[in-house]
């Protein structure tokens, strides 16, 4: 999904909504996540995943033409971990497309 399409399934949602106002509203949101990921903070949405930013130690590279070492500098990168509702979703529906899924439990027969 793209961004645009985001806005567009939530404005279809939100049909009290303007879709620049849905627009604004994702960008915000966007806007305060890299905010807060540049200044080196967690951002946690419960039950979805935390953003974080992890550093890469210096390392010694190739170039995949030439083959020549090339010195790679340190660096900060984002890091993206699953809440555990949204591990437990993907991971359901998963089972359930692949038919594997238990069978549902028999009711006592007395």
């Amino acid at each position: 999904m793209t961004k645009s399409e985001l806005i567009a399934r939530l404005a279809a949602r939100n049909p009290h909504l303007y879709q620049r106002d849905v627009e604004r509203i994702v960008a915000t949101v966007f806007d305060e996540i890299s905010k807060a990921l540049a200044g080196g903070h967690r951002v946690e949405l419960r039950g979805f995943g935390a953003f974080s930013v992890k550093k890469r130690e210096p390392r010694t590279g190739r170039n995949p033409r030439t083959g020549e070492q090339v010195a790679v500098a340190s660096k900060r990168v984002p890091y993206f971990k699953t809440g555990k509702d949204l591990r437990d979703r993907l991971n359901k529906e998963a089972v359930r497309a692949a038919g594997l899924a238990p069978p549902e439990p028999e009711e006592d027969k007395k």
